[in-house]
């Protein structure tokens, strides 16, 4: 729909002056009609369900057999089948309780070291180095050493779980401390803020996206390690379902275990998006283009 033309009055001309100017008329542009977008929320889903749907054709299809990979139907049988018998909540509270007590054990340890390395030069000589340096090191591979260590039980479960969070969340925290505004840091020296002051009120708000980001990592990590560390010796948990459903080739069970650790870390992960939009409520970020 066209807007009305805007007409300025002309000014009537006199002796000894110049010609009134010609009108000048401004026309509006056209309205332009809204472009209709789907929700963010059913955009993101759109990925996982058109694998689902893939998953699903290929299966009644033939394309994929049953002794490749179960079908997302026969999956979801088991998943009720399971509920009902009470298993599958059992085994999420097992893996839930050594994800959470190991991430609670490798946060303590990172933050501290961070902490340390990042506000202090000698921290720093003594630490960041040590970290590298046991960084390259696969820590799936520490199992073996972890049994010899701490036995067969729940400890090598959790120190596992606790060096998998440790190093995400170090390098990063470390490196938003070391990434604070060093200009920001002399003006407020200059308004007459302490040490204790410039590292609550400046160095940590400028670290704590990294943080954030370093807390993604972990979280993730945290159920990734779990993977591995409960198929050693487990009797109870996710991975011992994993276990024993892989001794009789039951992949529908499989692919239901790794889908749980899938919605678990999916959830951690929505928890700290929306952690972070509050915490970060002052700082103007990009958000990409619409």
């Amino acid at each position: 729909m066209m807007t009305k033309p805007l007409v300025l009055p002309q000014r009537p001309a006199t002796e000894g002056t110049a010609p009134a100017p010609a009108r000048v008329t401004i026309r509006g542009t056209a309205r332009t009609t809204r472009r209709v977008t789907l929700p963010r929320a059913v955009r993101r889903a759109c990925g996982p369900v058109g694998l689902v749907l893939l998953w699903f054709l290929a299966s009644a299809t033939g394309l994929l057999p049953e002794s490749v990979l179960a079908s997302p139907v026969d999956v979801g049988r088991q998943a009720v089948e399971l509920t009902r018998s009470g298993e599958l909540p059992d085994a999420i509270a097992a893996s839930g309780r050594r994800a959470a007590t190991g991430f609670l054990i490798g946060a303590t340890v990172a933050l501290s070291l961070s902490l340390l390395a990042g506000l202090f030069r000698l921290g720093e000589d003594v630490i960041d180095s040590s970290m590298g340096m046991f960084r390259a090191i696969p820590w799936v591979g520490l199992i073996p050493l972890f049994i010899v260590w701490f036995g067969i039980e729940e400890t090598p479960k959790i120190a596992l779980v606790a060096l998998g969070v440790t190093y995400p969340l170090y390098f990063n925290i470390y490196g938003g401390i070391r990434s604070t505004d060093a200009q920001l840091v002399e003006a407020a020296r200059m308004m007459g803020l302490g040490r204790l002051g410039l590292i609550t009120y400046v160095i940590l708000p400028s670290a704590l996206p990294g943080a954030l980001v370093g807390l993604r990592y972990a979280l993730s990590t945290a159920w990734l390690a779990l993977v591995f560390a409960e198929q050693i010796n487990a009797d109870a948990g996710l991975g011992y379902l994993m276990s024993n459903a892989q001794q009789y080739f039951r992949t529908d069970v499989i692919v239901l275990c790794l889908a749980v650790y899938a919605l678990l870390g999916l959830a951690c992960d929505f928890a700290v998006r929306v952690l972070s939009r509050r915490l970060l409520a002052w700082r103007a970020n990009f958000e990409g283009e619409a």
